[in-house]
């Protein structure tokens, strides 16, 4: 079975908010065995509009990936980022 990764693009609005963002994703990304693959860190756009922040996450599969987003526990995490951020998720397949 192929792995599943979410490809997460955000421009923080709201820095203070976004912390909480991001504490509110710990259980969530532990029940559902996300690991981070990249987070943050420098990024140099070679094409397209580039975003301030760029995550990786690897989870067992893809529909381990879509199940913890649309988890009850990420959901409220969800609802935090985007009051501080915008930006895309995307889950793409692994090869």
């Amino acid at each position: 079975m192929a792995k599943g990764y979410w490809i997460a693009r955000m421009d923080i609005r709201d820095p203070e908010r976004y912390k909480d963002y991001v504490a509110a994703t710990k259980a969530p990304f532990e029940k559902y065995g996300a690991r981070p693959v990249a987070r943050g860190g420098a990024a140099t756009a070679l094409e397209g509009t580039a975003r301030a922040r760029n995550v990786v996450l690897e989870f067992a599969s893809v529909q381990t990936a879509i199940d913890c987003y649309n988890s009850p526990e990420y959901q409220i995490a969800a609802k935090i980022r985007q009051k501080a951020a915008d930006g895309e998720i995307v889950v793409v397949e692994g090869v």
